[in-house]
């Protein structure tokens, strides 16, 4: 199998990233891309990796989805408990990483991160649908599990608890926002000779500069 793995490998051949053609900001520039993902329909084109680390700096990733690029920043939502939740309350430091294998792109942004305002919060639960909100208060993220069917229990109970009533958020759960310090734009190449520029911010202003494969 090993060797099945080590001789996998595709030419990327479909885009092309030159310095001329960045805009100046970062975010202008990810909403351009996002665009293009969206316009040829990636699949789950909001997906992004996010890496965090314990108390031991262990790093851990998993993959949440983009709601908002604001204020600086990527924002996303989570139970502040969870396990992802205490490793950022530890240290506020995250890294994210977009792929768009369609066209053969990544982005990959450093920051601090901070939660967004309790309202941002609100807005954003009572828009999702009904059968989430209830998951959000049923679940108790990254906690372990000793019965399936409690779990589903609890899910029920909530069910009928509201039934006909508006759903609160939570207070264990809500919105954090990663604030850019680096934002890198990656464009696959032939031969491995791909396109990576790094926006970061220097002297009061965006500077743009450009990385070896």
């Amino acid at each position: 199998m090993m060797n099945r793995l080590a001789d996998i490998r595709n030419e990327y051949k479909k885009g092309i990233l030159q310095p001329e053609s960045l805009l100046e900001n970062p975010f202008e520039q990810f909403e351009k891309w996002m665009s293009e993902a969206l316009e040829v329909k990636c699949n789950e084109p909001t997906a992004m990796t996010i890496a965090t680390v314990d108390g031991e700096n262990m790093p851990n990733c998993r993959i949440v989805l983009l709601k908002d690029v604001c204020d600086g920043g990527f924002v996303f939502f989570t139970n502040y408990n969870s396990q992802k939740g205490v490793e950022l309350h530890e240290q506020s430091k995250a890294a994210l990483n977009f792929f768009w294998p369609e066209l053969e792109r990544q982005v990959r942004i450093r920051g601090v991160i901070e939660k967004v305002s309790a309202q941002k919060s609100d807005d954003y639960f009572q828009s999702r649908p009904r059968e989430s909100q209830l998951g959000a208060w049923a679940s108790d993220q990254s906690e372990i599990v000793t019965d399936g069917q409690e779990l589903l229990n609890k899910y029920e109970h909530l069910n009928v608890k509201y039934q006909d009533k508006l759903i609160p958020r939570p207070a264990h759960w809500g919105g954090y926002i990663v604030k850019a310090l680096t934002v890198e734009f990656w464009q696959g190449r032939a031969n491995r000779m791909h396109d990576r520029f790094q926006y970061f911010y220097e002297n009061d202003h965006w500077q743009i500069r450009q990385f070896a494969p």
